[in-house]
């Protein structure tokens, strides 16, 4: 399942490297891509389950995940 989350806070290469690194450490988490032109991470999750540990991992990264899709 494609996961959409909307970040708050990136605004460099340097944040969207940041999330790009923490979301891909995550074990069932494949096929990540950072938008910061529109402030939102996709990525394709094995299970329903992962959505909160996508978010965990963007906000220990220092942002604000302000809405999810899947």
């Amino acid at each position: 399942m494609t996961v959409t989350l909307k970040i708050d806070g990136m605004h460099c290469g340097g944040c969207v490297r940041s999330v790009e690194k923490a979301v891909q450490a995550i074990d069932g988490v494949s096929n990540v891509s950072v938008s910061l032109e529109k402030a939102e991470l996709t990525a394709d999750v094995a299970s329903a389950d992962l959505i909160g540990a996508l978010k965990g991992a963007v906000e220990d990264c220092g942002f604000d995940v302000t809405g999810a899709s899947a």
